[in-house]
């Protein structure tokens, strides 16, 4: 319940999804009934995030929305529900422009249907997910890794994982999302790498146009600060020294 909105607190202690992932114009796929939008104020870059529910058609296909037309695409229990989510997966990163994200969130097999399928917690679930294993319980078991590679070379992964900090291990059989922390969930960032970063082979084009004069002499310092360490330890190793701990030894 409300998995969107308990995000919102951790995300907002990782600078990632500030300056980075919600950035600009974006789309929440399944939003209802608690939307990403509720919450825009806290990440200033967003210009703008269009809830996607039943009445504007198929998530799996996303009819009508232009290819590369927007700067990041999110979903917070959606997929699952989904005939086909390896085809509503391509479309969602089809929608997203080069240097963009798709972030998303399913629940994990483990920590919500633990190891009954069809679910007991939720029946309009069409698949349970994995962040990977060889061999699941559930034969409709999906691996996010393998979900990944079938985006082709322009997926980069930035971020999965298993989203546990607030689960009980000790509690019996027990739909812990009901409660206000539990997330039982997998947590996934992918970025739509650019086509010249993917003819080489994921090398990131770093920029070229240096920063302004007080962040040069910052780095540069750093550097500078680096070397000295190096010179002033040239016949010394490194941890021989056993001397008793002086304060002010110079």
């Amino acid at each position: 319940m409300k998995e969107c909105s308990k995000s919102i607190s951790r995300r907002l202690s990782d600078s990632n999804f500030i300056r980075r992932y919600f950035v600009g114009n974006g789309l929440d796929i399944g939003g209802k009934p608690d939307p990403l939008m509720l919450y825009q104020e806290f990440f200033p870059l967003m210009t703008k995030v269009m809830t996607w529910d039943w009445e504007n058609g198929d998530a799996q296909f996303l009819e009508g929305v232009e290819n590369g037309s927007l700067d990041f695409v999110h979903s917070s229990h959606c997929l699952e529900h989904l005939e086909n989510p390896e085809q509503g997966l391509l479309n969602w990163f089809r929608v997203v422009r080069e240097g963009g994200y798709v972030v998303l969130t399913v629940p994990d097999e483990d920590l919500y249907e633990q190891g009954v399928f069809p679910s007991i917690f939720n029946k309009n679930h069409k698949w349970t997910f994995t962040i990977f294993k060889a061999k699941s319980w559930s034969d409709r078991s999906i691996n996010l890794l393998d979900l990944v590679r079938k985006l082709g070379p322009e997926a980069e992964l930035i971020r999965i994982e298993q989203l546990s900090s607030h689960y009980r291990f000790e509690l019996p059989r027990y739909d812990q999302t009901l409660t206000p922390v539990g997330e039982c969930g997998i947590e996934m960032v992918v970025r739509k790498r650019p086509k010249n970063e993917v003819n080489a082979g994921g090398r990131w084009q770093r920029p070229v146009i240096q920063p302004d004069r007080e962040m040069r002499i910052h780095l540069n310092q750093y550097q500078n600060d680096l070397e000295t360490i190096k010179k002033g330890n040239q016949n010394t190793l490194p941890f021989e020294d056993e001397r008793p701990i002086e304060g002010n030894r110079k």
